[in-house]
């Protein structure tokens, strides 16, 4: 399961409607889109609980693995989550390196538990819980295996108790992270679950779960299977529904310690993954840091494709190879430009999202360099550009992440999404006015092996604004005209490659 977020506690006497559908079938896996509302059945209000994506895997019949068939996508929102799908994938794969690598950077500042000398300090070993289940038919499915939300009912009620003992009242579960199952466990089988608090944030608390398994035989040698882990986080509130706050804890092992700085890391994760995935369009550009550079690519390329998909684009001027929509969503004007290119599609993807080549054929780039290269796949740009025709203004400047993503299937484009980042080591001069990418980039679909279709998008801030208003009868012409630079590059560029 892929961490969980829960916005809205379900009551009794309300309605609860679960909606789920496979999402992609990737090879031998594939991704669930769980979506949970809750209905006030006297107001007929409807909330969403929580929105869920968990990866299942076919049980094999013997030792050979079953590949899966693709899944057969009928709407708008279908082509959207199948796409993004491949972007959440990367994020659970690289999850553990973000991890691992913020554990080194906690472990820096705090090694030993005898540092941990704050007045009034709980120690962890007073949140111990241990519960011990019996498998029951009930609790499993028609293979014997048993049902993965009745361990987490089982996780959550453990969970529940250690927390308890820190703020002595009811704590209500806010998120579930990193929810894993190592391995299955069948009816007759014993389940030891062991939960502690492994750290406190103010408002909120981290209890960490472990889950062994044993049949008869293990029991009787003390053999356990670990089969599942997961950190559960809750917060509690008093009479007048206000938060209360939890008191701070000691760890009193080196187990402790790493368990209290991990608590750290996930937190950090925890709240990139949020602020990325949840916050609204109109927010500030973003800081980029260890944290949240998965969720960040995951955004800049999500962004992207909801723009594409959005409905309502508008032909605005057809010339040639090209054509440009325009779409107005309230006070946001985003712009579509389509171009015909006779180049493979691969060529003008890897031409496209190198912009140390922008400058060739856009004139709206003085500078390119590029400060980060995070992965193969995503870079952070320093640009610089002149001011916006008869304004007078400074020349601008830009710091973007450029995230790029190659197709899994035919059908699917060549993505490369871009949008403004902060760098704490390239902080805005006096020598230009620091301006801000919302979403821009390219999708790119190959038509045959020597031509493509290129579509550009780019949401407008206020501050591009002016080189559309520049001209109010020119400003279509401009565009054509670096449509037209851009497609003689591609083309130029594809003739000899």
């Amino acid at each position: 399961m892929d961490d969980i977020q829960f916005e809205e506690a379900a009551r009794v006497g309300q309605v609860i409607t679960i909606k789920a559908k496979v999402n992609r079938a990737f090879k031998t896996s594939m991704e669930v889109g769980i979506k949970v509302t809750v209905q006030d059945v006297l107001t007929n209000v409807e909330k969403i609980v929580s929105v869920a994506y968990a990866t299942y895997v076919v049980k094999p019949v013997g030792a050979k693995k079953i590949e899966l068939e693709p899944v057969k996508l009928l709407s708008a929102e279908d082509h959207l989550e199948h796409a993004l799908a491949t972007e959440r994938k990367r994020i659970r794969l690289g999850y553990q390196e973000v991890f691992q690598n913020l554990m080194q950077e906690s472990n820096k500042e705090d090694d030993h538990y005898d540092t941990f000398e704050e007045q009034d300090a709980v120690s962890t070993d007073l949140t111990h819980v241990q519960s011990i289940e019996l498998v029951q038919p009930p609790h499993a499915n028609h293979h014997g295996n048993t049902f993965g939300g009745q361990i987490m009912a089982w996780m959550e009620a453990v969970a529940r108790i250690s927390a308890s003992r820190l703020c002595r009242s009811y704590p209500n579960l806010k998120s579930v992270n990193m929810f894993k199952f190592w391995g299955p466990s069948v009816v007759g089988d014993r389940l030891v679950f062991n939960a502690v608090v492994n750290n406190t944030f103010q408002n909120s608390v981290e209890v960490g779960v472990r889950v062994e398994a044993y049949n008869c035989e293990e029991w009787i040698k003390n053999q356990a299977r670990h089969i599942n882990s997961a950190f559960l986080i809750f917060n509690s509130v008093n009479d007048k529904g206000e938060l209360l706050t939890f008191p701070k804890i000691k760890p009193t092992t080196k187990d402790g310690v790493r368990r209290y700085h991990g608590a750290i890391a996930r937190k950090r994760i925890r709240l990139a993954r949020k602020y990325m995935l949840y916050a609204k369009e109109d927010k500030p550009y973003d800081l980029w840091e260890k944290s949240n550079q998965a969720y960040m690519s995951y955004s800049n390329i999500a962004t992207l494709t909801y723009l594409a998909a959005k409905p309502g684009w508008e032909v605005t001027s057809t010339l040639n190879n090209i054509k440009i929509w325009t779409h107005e969503d309230g006070d946001v004007l985003s712009l579509k430009v389509e171009m015909q290119v006779k180049t493979a599609s691969h060529v003008a993807f890897s031409l496209l999202s190198n912009f140390t080549y922008r400058q060739q054929w856009d004139k709206r780039f003085l500078t390119c360099e590029v400060l980060q290269a995070v992965s193969e796949d995503d870079k952070i740009y320093y640009i610089t550009s002149p001011p916006p025709p008869m304004t007078g203004h400074q020349p601008r400047d830009f710091v973007i992440l450029v995230s790029r993503r190659q197709p899994l299937e035919p059908s699917e484009p060549y993505i490369v999404a871009v949008k403004s980042v902060t760098l704490t080591s390239m902080p805005p001069s006096s020598e230009h006015c620091r301006s801000e990418i919302l979403c821009a980039g390219f999708q790119i679909y190959s038509e045959s092996s020597s031509s493509c279709r290129v579509y550009y998008f780019n949401q407008m801030t206020p501050d591009l604004i002016p080189y559309l208003a520049a001209s109010l009868t020119g400003s279509l012409n401009s565009i054509e005209d670096t449509a037209l630079e851009c497609i003689k590059f591609l083309e130029l560029k594809g003739s000899k490659c």
